[in-house]
């Protein structure tokens, strides 16, 4: 599975008119993959959309970017947004496509979105010791994806949800208390560069 993470800065107040933009963009006839999440960053940098979209395989992946990047009015958001950046994703391969709340079960609406640095050689380590050590961990929360970037530094994307901000406290204190997170062995195959964003949900978000 293949994913696109496209990220806006918004100027205050025109978030829901956003995410309205947004939507109808990414259901258009002629758009391809399906919208996934439209969270607002509650915590980290501020003001920003993100959008995150899913792609069967990396041809519709590109075409799409292609149509955005073409568009004289992107995500619909063209003359509200100051910034757009989008970036796409590989799926670690074992991980279950994302799906819409509605279908997965898995909400928020606390979703913590995380990027690390990858040192080379490291992609293929990361991926492993993931496989083994995400099922216990999502016994206290549930990662929605990780995934793999295609363009710009070697790094991935991790994306879990919780019921609260206390709740997500709890289940990284446990997660290290019960000695099932991090991944042993895993902080060696990455940088120092590393991001963190919890963000909420906008209205019209399938990933609740």
């Amino acid at each position: 599975m293949y994913y696109e993470l496209a990220t806006m800065t918004l100027p205050f107040g025109t978030a829901g008119t956003a995410a309205t933009h947004v939507q109808a963009y990414a259901t258009r006839t002629e758009a391809q993959g399906e919208l996934l999440g439209c969270w607002f960053a509650d915590i980290g940098v501020l003001n920003q959309m993100i959008v995150l979209r899913g792609f069967a395989d990396l041809a519709t992946l590109e075409a799409e970017r292609a149509r955005t990047q073409q568009s004289a009015n992107p995500f619909g958001c063209g003359e509200i947004f100051q910034t757009l950046e989008q970036h796409s994703y590989r799926g670690f391969p074992w991980m279950k496509p994302v799906r819409p709340s509605s279908e997965s079960g898995i909400t928020g609406p606390v979703y913590e979105i995380r990027t690390y640095g990858i040192k080379p050689g490291g992609v293929q380590a990361t991926i492993d010791l993931w496989e083994q050590y995400v099922p216990p961990r999502e016994k206290l929360s549930p990662c929605v994806v990780a995934m793999v970037a295609l363009d710009g530094p070697l790094r991935f994307t991790n994306i879990w949800a919780y019921p609260t901000l206390d709740a997500r406290s709890k289940a990284r204190a446990d997660a290290v208390a019960q000695g099932i997170w991090p991944p042993k062995g895993g902080p060696a195959h990455l940088t120092t560069n590393m991001v963190s964003t919890i963000a909420m949900p906008t209205a019209l978000s399938p990933l609740k």
